[in-house]
């Protein structure tokens, strides 16, 4: 693909299990353009979380090529691995992961922080206030409710600039209601950034807010099309 972001050559990935080791990704190839957003569906199982958590390089594939930004991931140890996230991404779960003892306003600043930018607590508060939060900024995260978390996280992923977003299941814990605005609140920083987005999701809706879909099925690519968003 021309300006692609994210390259995959026949990735997989081998866990080692109770019953010896287990295929998880069985040799996918995936292009991703610049600034493209693409929905992973599938059933539960079918590899599609371990296929995201590959390309962020929280897991190491078991065979393969990863291209992200024209470096490659496979060949890179923990520590480089940790640097390039923290510079070129930004990742979004469907637990926040917020740090208890720190406010959303700290939290949201911590990547920023750990970059050495000395404007981390203006930055974060910018992207606090553009997902409604502007109010909350000093509250921890127990003083906040689910869809609260859950803005807090995508300011912190987006707070860096960066190029690739990933969201995986971003709204799994939540109401239907809070979740439609969870993802409003996403599609509207990607745009706002320009990011690459890609998202993990069960719902089809969500998937047919993205350019493409990617459907896999027991590990492998099992369908790929334009979505409806797109062919209207």
């Amino acid at each position: 693909m021309a300006d692609s972001i994210i390259d995959l050559n026949d990735v997989r990935l081998v866990l080692s299990g109770n019953a010896g080791p287990i295929e998880i990704i069985k040799g996918i190839s995936l292009s991703v353009g610049r600034g493209e957003s693409i929905g992973l569906v599938g059933p539960s199982g079918s590899g599609k979380s371990s296929l995201l958590m590959l390309m962020g390089g929280l897991e190491q594939a078991s065979a393969g090529r990863i291209l992200a930004l024209g470096h490659d991931l496979t060949a890179m140890d923990e520590d480089a691995l940790a640097r390039f996230r923290r510079q070129n991404m930004g990742i979004v779960f469907q637990s926040f992961h917020l740090i208890p003892t720190m406010t959303a306003l700290e939290n949201v600043a911590v990547p920023l922080e750990l970059s050495g930018a000395p404007d981390a607590f203006a930055r974060a508060a910018e992207e606090l206030d553009a997902v409604g939060l502007s109010a909350r900024m000093d509250h921890y995260p127990a003083q906040l409710s689910g869809g609260e978390q859950q803005r807090v996280a995508l300011a912190r992923a987006v707070v860096g600039r960066p190029a690739i977003l990933l969201a995986d299941e971003p709204t799994g814990n939540l109401d239907g209601a809070t979740g439609a605005t969870i993802m409003d609140l996403l599609f509207g920083l990607r745009d706002r950034h320009g990011a690459t987005l890609i998202l993990v999701t069960h719902a089809p809706e969500l998937a047919d807010r993205c350019d493409r879909i990617i459907r896999l099925q027991d590990g492998r690519i099992a369908g790929a099309e334009t979505s409806r968003k797109v062919a209207e």
